[in-house]
């Protein structure tokens, strides 16, 4: 098993490289904040709102840098301002620590940062994408606040993580993650085995059908957070896992959508198995379903071009919805 999840011999190589060259700019947009209640919410946009806004909501522990280039720039093109976010318990958000298990948050709660950003930025609603987690609390607020969202996009998430006739987390994932942490996660205070140990993490995330796994970008992403961001954070693992089970079954709820919804899943998905979403996206009324054959648990940019298309034509979808209302 250990074999099985142990870096590329070059990897050294390329962190070399990465502290020579630097990591790039990975903030190209104009950095903002908003507040809701004690929380401060880090947000950053890019682009015109030429078609409007779409706000992109990342997973579990994951920063707004886990939506990359690749991935918003042709949306930016399109005609669309990007709202990227740092959750809270992330980044540049509040770290949450007087968090304690009777001082907990829901995903109701994320819901609300989403609009207190909205209600900063003065925008009305949105087209709202979320993968993973970020999806959960997308549903969230297209359940709680369907007055503020145009559309959903729910990539590689679920309606429920701990609904008893689907697997939760897979066990050979768990395997490669405890043998990630045998071979990784024993010494974190050096920049280099912070760097190895996001790397080989991020690397069980992919699927068998993606040819190139992108280690200097992913390298490249955690170094900028590292050195010029506030790092990751070690207490959002257990904060936004305790998030979702307390937040429970989304289900009935997602019966009663009525906004222009896209489910996106990868059938190799390693960590949310795909049963989740052909569970869920066939509860929601008229909800569109793209299932990318051989894609894992992330957002590589070979099926990028498969998922913009089929985005895009929602957004036109929920855009004209609106002109008519109008």
């Amino acid at each position: 098993m250990l074999k099985d999840v142990r870096l590329p011999s070059n990897i050294d190589q390329l962190i070399a490289e990465i502290k020579t060259e630097g990591p790039g700019e990975w903030m190209p947009g104009e950095t903002g904040y908003a507040r809701n209640g004690e929380v401060d919410l880090c947000y950053e946009t890019i682009g015109e709102a030429k078609k409007g806004n779409v706000l992109l909501i990342s997973g579990h522990s994951q920063t707004m840098l886990a939506y990359p280039k690749h991935f918003y720039q042709p949306l930016v093109d399109a005609g669309y301002r990007i709202i990227r976010m740092d959750n809270r318990g992330v980044g540049q958000s509040s770290w949450m620590n007087s968090w304690s298990r009777k001082n907990t948050y829901t995903l109701s709660d994320m819901a609300a940062d989403v609009i207190a950003i909205f209600d900063n930025l003065e925008i009305k609603k949105a087209h709202i994408v979320g993968m993973s987690m970020g999806g959960m609390i997308g549903q969230t607020l297209a359940i709680e606040h369907p007055e503020r969202v145009q559309s959903l996009t729910s990539i590689m998430s679920t309606g429920y993580y701990y609904d008893p006739e689907l697997q939760g987390e897979p066990e050979p994932f768990k395997q490669r993650m405890v043998s990630v942490t045998v071979l990784y996660g024993q010494d974190l205070t050096t920049l280099e085995n912070k760097l190895k140990i996001h790397l080989a993490i991020n690397r069980l995330l992919k699927g068998k059908g993606e040819a190139n796994f992108p280690d200097k970008l992913v390298l490249q992403k955690a170094f900028y957070e590292n050195t010029k961001r506030n790092g990751y954070s070690t207490t959002a693992f257990m904060q936004h896992g305790y998030a979702i089970k307390k937040s429970g079954s989304r289900y009935e709820g997602l019966k009663q959508l009525s906004v222009p919804t896209l489910v996106i899943h990868g059938t190799d998905d390693t960590l949310v198995l795909v049963e989740h979403s052909e569970k869920y996206a066939q509860m929601i009324p008229n909800a569109k379903t793209l299932f990318l054959e051989g894609m894992g648990h992330h957002l590589p940019e070979e099926y990028t071009p498969q998922m913009q298309e089929a985005m895009l034509d929602l957004f036109e979808v929920a855009n004209m919805k609106e002109e008519s209302i109008a």
